[in-house]
């Protein structure tokens, strides 16, 4: 770019800026927009909400010591009941309508569920399970998780020749935004 191109530019800023405090004092606004228009409401500083879409699946109303999960009860219009009868034994029990008022209207009318007083939505049942329960749930899976890594560490270092040794493997990542 060149220095001609720059005084250009900053010559066309400058007319706009110039437009810009015309028009304001026309309209008979000398205030600039960062003063103060003498009316301090939480309304006036507040950002207005961004709209996001709706959820597809509401979230209850939380109550103390249990934590709510969605459990499939079918996949493309077949129900999958193996998959509901491992999730009971695992600890979750089915949610039923009159503790979830708000719900009853968004569950589905035709479904075996909902017949028996669930909440059944798109082929998802609304469950719930004792918060310690989940707890020590993902604490085993958490413990599975890492003794899956070390053995398969254990095994890949037991080729490990000490005139000429393996890397050790690195568990750390990193995240970066913008340019590099």
């Amino acid at each position: 770019m060149t220095k001609q191109d720059i005084n250009d530019k900053n010559q066309k800023q400058d007319q706009i800026e110039a437009e810009v405090l015309e028009a304001t004092e026309v309209a008979g606004d000398s205030r600039t927009p960062r003063q103060s228009s003498g009316s301090n409401q939480r309304a006036d500083t507040q950002r207005t909400q961004a709209w996001q879409p709706p959820s597809v699946l509401p979230d209850p109303k939380p109550q103390d010591g249990w934590v709510f999960r969605w459990i499939r009860t079918a996949t493309v219009g077949q129900s999958d009941n193996p998959n509901v009868s491992y999730r009971f034994r695992e600890g979750w029990e089915a949610c039923k309508s009159e503790d979830h008022p708000e719900l009853q209207i968004m569950s589905d009318q035709n479904s075996k569920w909902a017949s028996d007083g669930c909440i059944e939505i798109g082929g998802l049942l609304l469950c719930k399970a004792p918060a310690e329960l989940v707890k020590s749930r993902q604490e085993y899976y958490d413990k599975l998780a890492v003794q899956q890594v070390e053995s398969i560490d254990n095994n890949y270092l037991r080729e490990s020749d000490p005139r000429m040794p393996m890397l050790e493997p690195q568990r750390n990542s990193r995240t970066t935004f913008g340019k590099h």
